[in-house]
């Protein structure tokens, strides 16, 4: 008992537990948005949320009680077991909404890809954690790594999940620059896919052209495909300062905003809440994202430094690419907002992203004691 009180009282006191209250109150915000969208009910959404978000909050604690270097140990394992998840969801995956992402376990269905944008983070800092300083450019070192990031985003392109997709890709290449891999390759690399644009076009589905589209002109097309991006311009457009008050948005309410609970979860906020709604969900997350930045300056090895900031990076794209697509300056890709929008595998991911970086915050602070 002893054992149990002394040092694990300790551990727990360690933990960066400001953070764990600014996540708490995302999350009760995102819950109050969710039971609005619900026209004032705890059901459908809120009150699962609320069960979600409690035992994945108990479940990120416990994780970031676990040793950092056992991750670099874990991180083959976790990679390659989600890869071959990502096989069999080709294989026998179930189909939900027109794509095959999930994998039925009994128990649930389960989303490979959204664990694969941690696996990513984890393999390559534990690749480049054991390459030498001076051969990160190389061809035979850099090589591998592009083929450890290729392989999980075609697998998610061929489901067809492009957001994700992209999100496993964002989160490689921003360990890739800062493992050390020299800036004229990126450059290089963006000019080959600009070159490839008119191929990668022709790749597509009908429905992410369209998505494409409708983000160059909205209003070509305001009752169709361009109908999600304009009505969520309006509700943010609408709620101006202060919003309309709590319950009170029209554009939700009267069921002309689509995907109020999900996608477009932050354009129903910003309808009742206005742009001061909108400033404490991005002061609170900036504040999150700059422990995290904190986080890994101060960590103890290349795989923690890594592990961390492309953790960091992750989260940084779930909010900018949700925020950008719900006021249309990006294409809407599927993209949900952390904490905030209904969804159990998003929510899953970001708690997980989450107890990882606080268990390098709490080594970080063991250090010091």
């Amino acid at each position: 008992m002893d054992l149990l009180n002394g040092p694990w009282r300790r551990e727990l006191a360690r933990l960066p537990w400001g953070i764990v209250l600014l996540v708490v109150a995302l999350a009760g915000f995102g819950l109050v948005v969710l039971y609005s969208a619900a026209g004032g009910s705890l059901n459908p959404w809120a009150l699962k949320q609320g069960i979600r978000f409690a035992v994945l909050l108990g479940a990120a604690v416990v994780l970031a009680m676990v040793p950092p270097e056992r991750w670099l140990a874990w991180a083959w394992p976790i990679y390659f077991t989600l890869l071959a998840a990502l096989l069999g969801v080709e294989l026998v995956g179930a189909v939900r909404g027109g794509s095959q992402r999930w994998l039925d376990i009994g128990i649930m269905q389960f989303q490979p890809s959204e664990l694969m944008k941690l696996g990513i983070i984890l393999a390559l800092a534990r690749y480049y954690h054991y390459v030498p300083k001076g051969y990160e450019t190389r061809p035979d070192v850099l090589l591998p790594a592009l083929v450890l990031i290729a392989m999980p985003a075609g697998l998610v392109m061929l489901q067809p999940d492009l957001g994700t997709a992209l999100a496993i890709v964002f989160g490689g290449v921003v360990v890739l620059f800062l493992a050390g891999v020299r800036l004229w390759l990126f450059g290089a690399a963006a000019a080959a896919m600009a070159a490839m644009l008119p191929v990668a076009w022709s790749l597509l589905h009908e429905y992410q052209r369209n998505r494409v589209l409708i983000f160059l002109d909205p209003e070509s097309d305001p009752r169709g495909a361009g109908y999600h991006i304009t009505q969520s311009k309006i509700a943010i457009g609408s709620g101006g300062l202060t919003g309309k008050g709590f319950l009170n948005g029209t554009q939700s309410h009267l069921d002309y905003l689509p995907e109020l609970h999900t996608d477009f979860a932050f354009a129903t906020m910003a309808e009742e809440w206005g742009l001061l709604g909108g400033m404490y969900v991005i002061i609170l997350y900036g504040c999150v994202l700059a422990w995290g930045i904190r986080t890994a300056m101060n960590a103890n090895s290349q795989f923690q430094r890594l592990m961390c900031v492309g953790l960091v990076a992750t989260l940084f794209f779930y909010l900018a690419i949700n925020m950008m697509m719900v006021m249309g300056l990006a294409p809407v890709v599927g993209i949900p907002l952390p904490l905030i929008s209904w969804g159990g595998s998003a929510m899953l991911t970001v708690m997980i992203l989450l107890g990882l970086v606080m268990g390098i915050a709490r080594a970080n602070r063991a250090r010091l004691d």
